[in-house]
């Protein structure tokens, strides 16, 4: 059995799965790994720091001929960015975040598919008025940042299925093996979109501690909120926390945002210390299915090993 699906067939790629463009940690060696393996690498391009991408886009687009993508932080993209990266062709586009009218049209016109990530009904009406080719559900299980009023992968995933009609849907949001993978396709998904699974791997471009810290997580050490953000100076809109593991810093100032947005000598502290790696400060994204990642694995790896898992749970589903 080989999960072909509407993702899979309009993408030409193997495998339904994607590698979420987690920034500054989906490199072009990420990527590269998960498309060469059959499914769609997608590059972190975060805040559109063009000298990072532009070294990790040539990265990617030398290592695979097979479909790459690359994904944006939609409220901090610049016009100028998006076009360089376009220069590259890659096969997709992926924009989260924000109002992706304004790059829509851009993007389509270069040839590359359209992936919007939304987080509430509101995002996904938003994503099929600007044309979204694929639109990823993602629900509050999720590693990183998400909408405030988010609800669970299980139960957004269908709801956005049934808005989306004839659009193709992915699932994110906690997914991390291929049972996740499997219930992502039941609910009516046509794949998903993995993001700390892919987080903890050898081509991941993360720091020794931040991957020992991966693989030591457990989903009930997680939490969302907007204080690591307010800490660092991110330019985060507000409305979207993040989950990341607890730590001191976090534990400090729960609770005391509106404090904190007004302490520049706390920030200055918390700065200093994420850039000493202090493993009290440094945010570490992770979503609540840490407890599935057991070990540092090279990306094509997971890719085969999801794929070939969620086969035998649906095969074994199909049975019963």
């Amino acid at each position: 059995m080989v999960l072909r699906t509407e993702f899979t067939r309009s993408l030409s790629v193997t495998h339904p799965i994607v590698s979420a463009p987690m920034g500054g940690a989906a490199g072009g060696a990420l990527a590269a790994a998960v498309s060469n393996a059959g499914g769609l690498g997608l590059v972190g391009g975060g805040r559109s720091d063009r000298d990072w991408l532009d070294r990790e886009l040539a990265l990617v687009s030398g290592l695979t001929t097979k479909p790459w993508g690359v994904g944006f932080l939609t409220w901090a993209l610049d016009p100028d960015t998006l076009t360089r990266a376009l220069e590259f062709r890659p096969a997709a586009v992926m924009l989260a975040f924000g109002d992706p009218a304004p790059f829509a049209d851009r993007v389509r016109a270069a040839g590359a598919k359209l992936i919007l990530q939304v987080t509430d009904p509101d995002e996904a009406r938003q994503a099929l008025d600007a044309g979204a080719d694929v639109i990823v559900a993602q629900g509050s299980d999720a590693g990183g940042h998400s909408g405030r009023h988010s609800v669970g992968t299980m139960s957004f995933v269908p709801a956005v299925v049934d808005l989306a009609g004839s659009t193709t849907v992915l699932a994110a949001g906690g997914i991390a093996d291929g049972r996740g993978l499997a219930a992502a396709l039941m609910l009516g998904a046509a794949g998903a979109l993995i993001g700390t699974r892919f987080q903890a791997s050898h081509e991941a471009l993360v720091s020794a501690p931040v991957s020992r810290a991966l693989v030591d997580a457990r989903g009930r050490d997680t939490e969302r909120s907007t204080i690591l953000d307010i800490g660092r100076g991110a330019a985060w809109p507000e409305r979207y926390p993040a989950r990341t593991l607890r730590n001191a810093f976090l534990d400090a100032w729960r609770d005391r945002e509106g404090e904190l947005r007004g302490d520049a000598a706390a920030q200055r502290e918390y700065r200093e210390a994420i850039a000493r790696e202090d493993p009290g400060a440094i945010p570490i994204w992770v979503s609540q299915a840490a407890d599935l990642i057991g070990a540092i694995e090279p990306a094509a790896d997971l890719v085969a090993a999801i794929a070939a898992e969620a086969e035998r749970v649906l095969t074994g589903a199909g049975s019963r």
